[in-house]
C-alpha cells in the first residue's frame, strides 16, 4: 500500500517513543503535578531600559529610574497526565524571588486563552516583598501560562522556586537534566518526529478543511447553564470553519428541546438545523429527539455569604425546602430568615437539584420578590429566577438567601458563599452518590462523594445528515478543541478516556 511507506512508519514510530517519553516524565508518585521553570532572567538597569526593554516595562506602567531592575519570565503548567480542579489547591501557588523584590507582574502566553481571565487582580493575583500569588484556577493536562515579574534589588540568577500545595500532587522545578538515557529517549523522539513531521508535512500539503467543518446556520438552543460554554465552543468552530454561522439562545433545557420539537415538526425537510442542551436527559414525551452526552456539569449550592453557613447536608437541605428550617440561627448561622431562590419547573439545574439533593419536588413558589411570602400562610419562602445569572443575583442581593447553580458560574458570583456538602467541596474529582446525612468525621472533612452534578446532553430532532453543519458540529463537540474549551469551564468531557462511564451513569 502506498501510504504504508518508511516516512509513515519513521513518524508512527516518533509519535510512539514521544508518548513513551512523556509517560516515563509523568507518570511517577503524586497523581497531580505542577511544573514550573526560569525561561529568562535578565538586567534591566536604566542604562539598557529604553533600548531593550522599554515595551516590556510597558506591561507594568512603570517609568522609574530601574538601576538594579531585573526581568524573569517563569511558565507555569500542568505537566502530569491528570486534570487539576480548582479546589486542588489546598495552598495558593506563590512565586517566590529571593532577595529581590517585585514592583509588577503580567501574564503572558496563556493557553487555552481563558486561563487570563482568571489570572487578574479581582481574581487574586497579587504581590508583595518578594512574592507573587496566583489565585487557584483549573489546569487541565499541558494547561500553562507564563508570569512575566519585573524585579529589584538583587542579581540575576537568583533563587526562584514554586510554593503551594496541591491535593495529591507535588510541584516540581522543570530543569533539564545533562547526558544519560533520557538525553538519548529525547533525542531519539526529536529525530524520529523531525522526519515523521517531514513525511506527513509532505502529505498534507492542498488537503481540505477538517472533516467537522460545514458551511451553513446553526442554532444551539436550551440551558443558561451551559450557554457560556457552548458560546466559546461556536466561536472556535466558526474560527476554524469559514462560512459557519452558530448563534447561542439560551433559554431553559425544557424549552430548548421543546422548541427543537416544534421546529424539527414545523421542517420538510425532517432535521433542522438546532441543537437543544438540556442539564440531563430529555422526557420520553417527544420520540423523534435523538440525544448524546456531552459533558458532566458540575452544580454548586450558595447562599448569602452574610449567612454565615459554609457546609451543609443534603438532609439539612431537605429540611430547609421542607419549611421545617426558617432561619439560619438553627444550622448554627446568623440570626436570618431564610429565602429560597429557585428556577423554574422548566430548568435542567432545577430538575439536577431534585433529582441529586431533594430527592423529590420543591415547593410552591410564594413570593415575587425574594423577600416577602405573598402568601401569608405559605409554609416557606419561595421564588423562582429564571436563568443562573437572575439565581446568583438574587441569592447575592437578599438577605439569608440560599440557591443553586452551574459551579463555575457560581464561584464567580459575587457575595455568595458556595457550600460544602456534607464537608464536600464542589469538585469534579469528587464526583459521586449522594452521602448519607452525616457522613462527616467531625473536622469538616467530608469522607463521601459529591453529589450535586449532571449530565449535558446535546439533542438533535431525528438523525441529521451527515454532510449538515448540525451533524459536523456534534462530531466537533467530541474533539480536542471542544475538550479543552469544557476543562477550562470545569466540565468533564465526554468524549476524554475514563469519562464515559460516568457519562452514562444517571
Amino acid at each position: 500500500m502506498e501510504w504504508l511507506s518508511t516516512e509513515t512508519v519513521l513518524g508512527a514510530l516518533g509519535i510512539a517513543v514521544t508518548i513513551a517519553v512523556v509517560a516515563y516524565d509523568r507518570l511517577r508518585p503524586g497523581r497531580r503535578l505542577i511544573g514550573y521553570r526560569v525561561q529568562m532572567d535578565t538586567a534591566i538597569g536604566a542604562e539598557t531600559r529604553q533600548s531593550q526593554t522599554g515595551a516590556r516595562l510597558g506591561l507594568f506602567g512603570d517609568d522609574r529610574e530601574l538601576t538594579d531592575a531585573t526581568l524573569v519570565l517563569l511558565r507555569i503548567e500542568n505537566d502530569g497526565v491528570k486534570d487539576i480542579g480548582q479546589a486542588a489547591f489546598e495552598a495558593p501557588l506563590c512565586a517566590v524571588f529571593e532577595g529581590r523584590r517585585v514592583l509588577g507582574v503580567a501574564v503572558t502566553d496563556p493557553n487555552p486563552r481563558g486561563l487570563m481571565e482568571r489570572l487578574t487582580p479581582d481574581n487574586g493575583l497579587r504581590y508583595e516583598g518578594n512574592r507573587v500569588r496566583v489565585p487557584p484556577l483549573p489546569l487541565n493536562t499541558g494547561d500553562h501560562f507564563k508570569l512575566l515579574v519585573l524585579l529589584t534589588g538583587g542579581p540575576v540568577g537568583g533563587g526562584v522556586h514554586l510554593e503551594g500545595t496541591v491535593n495529591e500532587g507535588r510541584i516540581r522545578s522543570n530543569r533539564q537534566s545533562r547526558g544519560g538515557p533520557r538525553t538519548i529517549y529525547l533525542g531519539l523522539t526529536a529525530f524520529l518526529v523531525l522526519i515523521g513531521g517531514i513525511a506527513i508535512g509532505t502529505r498534507l500539503e492542498g488537503t481540505p478543511p477538517p472533516l467537522e467543518c460545514a458551511r451553513g446556520e446553526l442554532t444551539v438552543l436550551g440551558s443558561t447553564a451551559f450557554a457560556p460554554v457552548m458560546e466559546e465552543i461556536s466561536a472556535a468552530y466558526a474560527a476554524d470553519c469559514a462560512g459557519a454561522k452558530i448563534t447561542v439562545e439560551a433559554g431553559s433545557s425544557a424549552d430548548g428541546t421543546r422548541e427543537l420539537d416544534a421546529l424539527g415538526r414545523a421542517s420538510d425537510g425532517g432535521a433542522p438545523a438546532a441543537i437543544a442542551m438540556s442539564d440531563g436527559v430529555e422526557p420520553d414525551n417527544r420520540p423523534e429527539l435523538r440525544g448524546q452526552p456531552v459533558a458532566v456539569t458540575l452544580f454548586a449550592v450558595v447562599v448569602d455569604e452574610d449567612t454565615g453557613v459554609e457546609d451543609l447536608s443534603p438532609a439539612d437541605l431537605r429540611r430547609l425546602y421542607s419549611g421545617e428550617i426558617d432561619n439560619w440561627s438553627r444550622l448554627g448561622g446568623a440570626d436570618l430568615p431564610v429565602s429560597l431562590v429557585s428556577r423554574r419547573s422548566d430548568s435542567g439545574t432545577r430538575g439536577a437539584f431534585q433529582k441529586r439533593i431533594l430527592g423529590d419536588h420543591e415547593p410552591a413558589s410564594s413570593s415575587s420578590d425574594c423577600r416577602h411570602k405573598d402568601d401569608a400562610d405559605a409554609p416557606v419562602l419561595r421564588c423562582e429566577r429564571g436563568s443562573t445569572e437572575q439565581v446568583l443575583e438574587a441569592v447575592g442581593t437578599v438577605p439569608g438567601a440560599i440557591g443553586y447553580a452551574e459551579f463555575q458560574a457560581a464561584a464567580e458570583a459575587e457575595n455568595v458563599t458556595v457550600l460544602r456538602l456534607d464537608g464536600v467541596a464542589a469538585d469534579v474529582d469528587a464526583i459521586g452518590p449522594v452521602p448519607e446525612s452525616g457522613n462527616t468525621d467531625g473536622s469538616g472533612e467530608g469522607r463521601g462523594a459529591y453529589p450535586f452534578w449532571e449530565v449535558e446532553y446535546a439533542y438533535t430532532y431525528t438523525q441529521p445528515p451527515a454532510d449538515s453543519l448540525t451533524s459536523k458540529f456534534l462530531d466537533y463537540l467530541g474533539g480536542g478543541t471542544a475538550q479543552n474549551v469544557l476543562r477550562t469551564h470545569g466540565h468533564l468531557p465526554c468524549s476524554a478516556p475514563g469519562n464515559q462511564s460516568l457519562c452514562q451513569r444517571m
